[in-house]
C-alpha cells in the first residue's frame, strides 16, 4: 500500500474540527507538515498533532521531499494557485470548497490537472456522508414518486462578527477573498448534493440584495435553475433574518410525496406521502469529512475511485458566478 504523506497548506477552524485529524485516522495515511503564513499558528497546529514539520512558506512546503499529497484548507481566492503549484510538482491535491472564488479559475486548476496528469479533488464531502446518502436513496427508490421540483429554504441571523468594521470582517464577507457573502460559502454545499444528485445545472439566474447594511457583500438571494435532466428548482438565502424566521431546508417535491431535510444542522429528514409521515434520524461520522479523505486516500493508493474531482466541482462555480451575475 502506497504510504500517503500529507502537507497541508492552511491551518485553521476546519483543519482543526472537520478535516485535520482524518487524515491520521486512514489506514496508510499521516500528515508530515504543515504551513501557515503565521508562523504561530502553523507552529501550534503542528505541535499540538503531532506533526514533525511547519512552514510559513506553501512552497517549501510542496518542495518537502517527504510530501507527496497536499491538501488546501485556505480561503478560495488561493485555492487555484496553491492546487496549480501542487499539481506541477507532481503531487495530488484535495481543495476545501468552493473550488475557487470564480469559475474562470476553476477551469485553470482542471487544465493544469488534465496537462499534468495529476489529480485534484474537492472537499464536498457531503456528498458521503450517512444522512445525505439516505436522502439519495429515498429519492431513488422512488418513494415520492417522479421528481417534479426542488426549493432550497435557508435564513440565518447575522453573526456578531458581521457587526465589525470593514477591516475585521470575517474573510467569508470579503468578495475579492471568498467569491462573494455568506452565500458563495454555504450555498455551494447546498448545489453541489442537488447536482449529485440531478445533475448538472445548464441554466442559472438571480437576484441578489444587500438589505441589512452590515456590509458591502450580498446578503439576500433569490435564485431559479434547471438541471440537465429537465428538473427545475429555486432557491433563497437570507443572512441577515430575525432569529424567529431561522430555517435551513431543501424540499424534494414528488408527484407522490414530499423529501425535506437539512444541509448543515442535519435535522431529522422528513418524509411525506399518502401513508402518512415518517422522520429519519441518521448520525454522522465525528469528522465529517472522514468519508471523502478516506475514499481520496483509497483513490491515491489504487484501492478505489473518487468522483469527486475539480471537473465534478466547477458546475457548482458556474451556477453560483450565474446567480450573482459574475459570469
Amino acid at each position: 500500500m502506497k504510504i500517503l504523506k500529507w502537507g497541508f497548506i492552511g491551518c485553521g477552524e476546519v483543519c482543526e474540527k472537520k478535516s485535520g485529524p482524518a487524515f491520521s485516522e486512514v489506514p496508510g495515511s499521516e500528515v508530515v507538515a504543515v504551513m501557515s503564513r503565521t508562523a504561530e499558528k502553523a507552529r501550534s497546529y503542528a505541535q499540538r498533532h503531532g506533526v514533525p514539520r511547519w512552514y510559513t512558506d506553501a512552497q517549501e512546503l510542496i518542495d518537502d521531499e517527504e510530501v507527496n499529497a497536499v491538501y488546501v484548507a485556505t480561503p478560495p481566492s488561493s485555492h487555484a494557485t496553491y492546487a496549480i503549484m501542487a499539481m506541477r510538482a507532481g503531487k495530488p491535491v484535495y481543495v476545501e470548497k468552493p473550488l475557487e472564488s470564480n469559475y474562470e479559475d476553476c477551469a485553470r486548476v482542471n487544465r493544469v490537472s488534465e496537462q499534468t496528469g495529476v489529480p485534484c479533488f474537492v472537499a464536498y464531502y457531503r456528498r458521503y456522508l450517512p444522512y445525505f446518502q439516505r436522502v439519495k436513496e429515498i429519492v431513488e427508490q422512488g418513494t415520492i414518486g417522479r421528481v417534479q421540483n426542488v426549493q432550497i429554504r435557508f435564513a440565518w441571523p447575522p453573526r456578531e462578527l458581521d457587526y465589525g468594521n470593514p477591516e475585521t470582517l470575517p474573510w467569508r464577507l470579503q468578495p475579492d477573498i471568498a467569491g462573494g457573502g455568506y452565500f458563495y460559502d454555504l450555498a455551494p454545499h447546498q448545489l453541489d448534493l442537488l447536482q449529485w444528485m440531478f445533475g448538472v445545472i445548464l441554466e442559472a439566474r438571480g437576484i441578489c440584495a444587500n438589505r441589512g447594511g452590515l456590509y458591502k457583500a450580498e446578503d439576500t438571494v433569490s435564485a431559479v435553475f434547471q438541471f440537465e435532466n429537465g428538473l427545475v428548482g429555486s432557491g433563497s438565502w437570507c443572512f441577515v433574518a430575525h432569529e424567529s424566521a431561522r430555517v435551513d431546508r431543501i424540499l424534494i417535491i414528488g408527484n407522490e410525496g414530499l423529501l425535506s431535510f437539512s444541509v448543515f444542522d442535519y435535522a431529522p429528514i422528513e418524509l411525506h406521502t399518502s401513508q402518512g409521515k415518517e422522520r429519519f434520524t441518521v448520525e454522522n461520522p465525528s469528522y465529517v469529512q472522514y468519508p471523502l479523505i478516506k475514499n481520496v486516500c483509497e483513490h491515491l493508493q489504487g484501492l478505489a475511485v473518487c468522483t469527486c474531482t475539480s471537473v465534478s466541482a466547477t458546475p457548482v462555480n458556474w451556477a453560483l458566478d450565474r446567480i450573482l451575475g459574475k459570469y
